[in-house]
């Protein structure tokens, strides 16, 4: 888990890969210095599409590919730069970190730099003294291919800026992820077969629901020790198959008190463990390890955080500051969108199993009616005002209680009565009163009418 936890970190950086390509610059650099030191002149000088320089000639071609290089990459990051303030003033600094993790934004400076750093290497071998001469032709023709190469790259990293900060191509982007994060936490389709309680440890980050009568659950509050955490943060992710393993060994019942996206101190409970006599100090600690905590969210295992911020892009477009209610009604479109997907998906067993069939995990428990609510609710709070928006909002929520039953579609039915009938005393102007109630009656008509 912590290797995910490094690779998605060093993703989110823009030295990364830029470094990876001026490394690959630097030995390609000495490569091609070696074969023309091996091929020499004579074998250069017979082939007709070669360049063929003096070594004045090639030592102002590559100083002047380098200088270039070097001062378009300056620009190309102070554009970026730009792009980043922009993106986090007008949309919220939670998409920093999609825009810096942005793969093509990486590979223009890594291009340049890498161009930069070539040429630079290729230059100091040139010389043209009456003691020795010797000009790499062969690695000045490559360092013109690359020029070549960055001023294609230079022409896509203006349309990709232009493109990558229009509000639909963000919200696709996060809508993706939250996807995403579906998939990885409810991989069961409802209507397939349905898995075992010996679900894999690899679902035990998610958390689920479907506790099973056959099995006995000790009684935590009386038998259990806790499990507190080590240090201060954002539980980024859960190693479900280290707690599996560990309690197995140890011949423990670990039920998981805390969730992912839950920012926790010293003074809070990761776990409690049964019987309170098996857990030592040593392996408190290694069930404590199971748990990534860091200074900030990730949609790692986090469905919450990856939703939240289409809910915060929709909350910032509706203040008085910004004023853009159209970017609310796409926001609430992809919140449809993620949440009709959740609700195709079966929420795998709170409990886990070991190859024995022994009960070792208890897992914690997302509802997600309650996400649902809240994620609307959080948006409505802003909306009441506008009628297009709220409007919208009482038609997603009838079309997703469709999709549930019992308490669940009771809740969502709930939520967007009551935003109906406040966005209804809102309204200043009669067609936007005849808006809202009729989405409102059409509502109250669909709860009759469902099953």
């Amino acid at each position: 888990m912590k290797v995910f936890d490094l690779w998605d970190r060093l993703r989110t950086s823009f030295w990364f890969l830029p470094s990876m390509m001026a490394g690959a610059a630097v030995a390609l650099s000495f490569a091609m210095l070696e074969v023309d030191a091996r091929l020499g002149p004579t074998v250069i000088r017979n082939v007709g599409w070669m360049y063929r320089f003096g070594p004045e000639g090639a030592r102002t071609l590559l100083s002047s590919i380098a200088s270039s290089m070097i001062t378009v990459a300056g620009l190309t990051f102070s554009i970026t730069m730009l792009t980043l303030q922009l993106a986090t003033s007008q949309f919220g600094p939670r998409l920093l970190r999609n825009i810096m993790r942005n793969r093509g934004n990486q590979i223009v400076l890594g291009t340049f730099l890498a161009t930069f750093l070539y040429c630079l290497l290729v230059l100091r071998t040139v010389r043209g003294t009456d003691d020795e001469t010797f000009v790499p032709h062969l690695s000045a023709a490559l360092g013109v291919l690359l020029a070549v190469v960055s001023i294609a790259v230079l022409i896509y990293f203006i349309h990709h800026v232009a493109s990558s900060i229009r509000i639909e191509s963000l919200l696709e982007t996060l809508a993706r992820e939250a996807r995403t994060a579906i998939d990885r936490l409810y991989p069961e389709p409802i209507g397939e077969n349905v898995p075992s309680d010996r679900a894999s440890a690899s679902d035990a980050g998610a958390h689920a629901v479907g506790v099973s009568s056959r099995i006995d659950v000790p009684d935590f509050a009386v038998h259990g020790k806790a499990v507190h955490c080590r240090e201060t943060g954002y539980v980024q992710a859960i190693d479900a198959r280290q707690l599996l393993d560990i309690a197995q060994e140890c011949e423990l019942v670990v039920r998981i008190d805390t969730a992912p996206g839950r920012f926790v101190t010293r003074r809070d409970r990761l776990l409690t463990a049964v019987p309170a006599d098996r857990l030592s100090d040593r392996e408190a600690d290694r069930l404590a390890q199971a748990f990534l905590v860091g200074p900030d969210r990730t949609p790692m295992q986090d469905l919450g955080y990856s939703v939240r911020r289409l809910v915060e892009v929709a909350q910032r477009s509706l203040s008085p500051a910004v004023n853009d209610p159209t970017t609310a009604l796409y926001c609430v479109d992809r919140l449809v969108e993620a949440f009709e997907l959740l609700a195709s998906r079966r929420q795998p067993s709170a409990l886990r199993l070991d190859e024995t069939g022994t009960l070792r995990v208890v897992a914690g428990r997302i509802d997600a009616a309650d996400l649902t609510c809240e994620c609307f609710a959080s948006v409505a709070r802003y909306s009441i005002e506008d009628a297009d928006v709220s409007v919208r909002l009482v038609q997603a929520l009838s079309r997703l209680a469709a999709l549930h039953a019992g308490d669940a579609r009771a809740a969502m039915m709930a939520l967007g009565e009551e935003i109906g009938a406040r966005a209804v005393e809102a309204a200043r102007l009669a067609f936007d009163r005849r808006a809202v109630e009729s989405a409102r009656r059409a509502l109250l008509a669909a709860r009759g009418s469902l099953p």
